[in-house]
């Protein structure tokens, strides 16, 4: 096992200040691939005085200089770049495919976007009246991010606190903390400031509120499940500190009777099943046409049961494990509950996988017949299960996919490209994907209602991390 019982604290590994150790697991194997330590308020007290010593420099630094440093982060990123896809294979139980193509290449794609965005940002302008406006560093920022997309969490976070002159730290999640811990060693190399940027591991319940409650901390960026954002929203309350927050989904995706069948329900199938199901933003309620709606069902059972699962080390499209024991008892109990509530079972169901007795994982799962009140429609499943709704017109298809106490993003698959962005205007969601198009770095992620506060990536996300200065001064004649 590797030992990465140290945090990343003021440019220095440094133990804990009490020993408490936890056991990383391969989720593929359920074997132990590294030991950490759990942290404590006291470790983040020291994070955070470190980050606040740091700042009354870092803050005053040019932009040049966070470029040229960001830009040799860039470097050393893509030079270990394999290093990162097969640690998070190793942790997550990410194919090594998907891991490689998508779950590492995000940590440059970001990058750029922040740079692309830094170099053209105005932190000085004047207005028609004669004020100055400023932009200028919000301070100190605790980052807490998940394990399903762990670099692409970090990088939505630690680059634009870096970029924009704040200091941080970074809390990632216990189940995928190796990957950030190698960013920590990308952060070191590239020659940012001591304290600029800190790392300690741990929970929620301990570390994550002692950085959320922390007096020192002048921000809050959280990503993870609506019910623990809403845990850090309360807990930064008191010190009335700045909070963005990206949650959870239930993403609607509407299939018209003109879209093209073959390929968009195909399409929305894999796109459901990529990373095991764990996307936040994953289209997991399948709206299609009733004219359509047979051919549909015929189309996505046949994907369905084409889709394979299979051991994350080797290179394919298959589906790997779910990241947890934890993950894999609450996506059982949502399969459970759709056969309880009376969905129709396309493919899949309850257990494991043949021949994958050991490891958390899932056989890829569709519900055809749904209703919108039932538990598989409404809450967030995080596994590779799709439910599939009728719907006669297009009003009633807006009206279902509004009907979510979420709002991150949203699909719409039709030839009609006009009705689809008259539609897309109309859902209340972040982000809306018209015929597959994917989301494209440096425009904004997040999402309405319950998903979220706040956007990350480009210009859109370093806007979260300033604050914003008139200078009113006297006119001159």
């Amino acid at each position: 096992m590797f030992d990465k019982r140290k945090f990343y604290i003021n440019g220095e590994w440094v133990d804990p200040i009490t020993p408490r150790d936890l056991q990383v697991i391969n989720p593929a194997t359920e074997q132990p691939i590294a030991v950490i330590s759990m942290g404590s308020a006291a470790d983040i007290d020291r994070a955070v005085s470190a980050a606040k010593r740091a700042f009354a420099s870092y803050s005053r630094t040019s932009l040049d200089e966070r470029i040229a440093l960001l830009e040799k982060l860039r470097a050393i990123y893509e030079r270990r770049y394999d290093e990162m896809a097969r640690t998070i294979t190793l942790e997550l139980g990410a194919p090594i495919t998907m891991s490689t193509e998508q779950q590492a290449h995000v940590g440059i794609g970001h990058l750029d976007g922040f740079i692309d965005a830094l170099k053209a940002i105005k932190m000085r302008e004047v207005l028609t009246n004669g004020d100055i406006v400023l932009r200028e560093p919000i301070g100190v920022c605790g980052l807490i991010t998940p394990w399903n997309w762990p670099i692409n969490q970090i990088a939505l976070k630690v680059i634009p606190a870096l970029a924009t002159g704040s200091t941080c730290v970074l809390k990632p999640s216990e189940f995928t903390p190796l990957n950030a811990m190698l960013y920590a060693e990308m952060i070191a190399e590239a020659d940012f400031p001591a304290g600029s940027f800190n790392l300690v591991n741990g929970d929620g319940l301990e570390v994550g509120a002692a950085l959320s409650k922390h007096c020192d901390v002048d921000m809050m960026s959280f990503t993870g499940s609506t019910r623990a954002g809403t845990a850090v929203s309360k807990d930064a309350a008191d010190t009335v500190k700045r909070v963005a927050l990206e949650l959870g989904g239930k993403s609607p995706n509407i299939v018209f009777e003109d879209a093209d069948l073959e390929e968009r329900i195909t399409g929305s199938v894999l796109e459901c099943f990529n990373n095991s199901g764990q996307s936040c933003d994953a289209p997991t309620r399948l709206l299609v046409q009733r004219t359509v709606y047979a051919q549909a069902l015929d189309i996505a059972e046949r994907v369905g049961r084409e889709a394979r699962v299979g051991n994350p080390e080797e290179a394919g499209d298959h589906i790997g494990p779910l990241v947890s024991d934890i993950q894999h008892g609450r996506v059982q109990a949502l399969i459970e509950a759709g056969i309880a509530d009376g969905a129709r079972l396309l493919v899949g169901g309850p257990g494991k996988p043949h021949g994958f007795e050991t490891g958390y994982f899932v056989k890829p799962t569709i519900f055809a017949d749904v209703d919108n009140t039932m538990r598989i429609a409404r809450e967030e499943v995080f596994g590779p299960v799709l439910a599939i709704l009728p719907f006669d017109t297009e009003e009633e298809a807006i009206e279902i996919a509004n009907d979510t106490n979420y709002g991150l993003a949203a699909y719409v698959q039709s030839g009609d490209l006009d009705r689809a962005e008259r539609v897309a205007t109309r859902l209340r969601a972040g982000m809306v994907h018209i015929n597959g198009a994917p989301h494209r770095y440096g425009s904004p992620f997040g999402g309405y209602k319950q998903s979220g506060i706040g956007r990350e990536g480009g210009k859109f996300g370093l806007d979260d991390f300033l604050e914003i200065k008139t200078i009113h001064r006297p006119l001159i004649a």
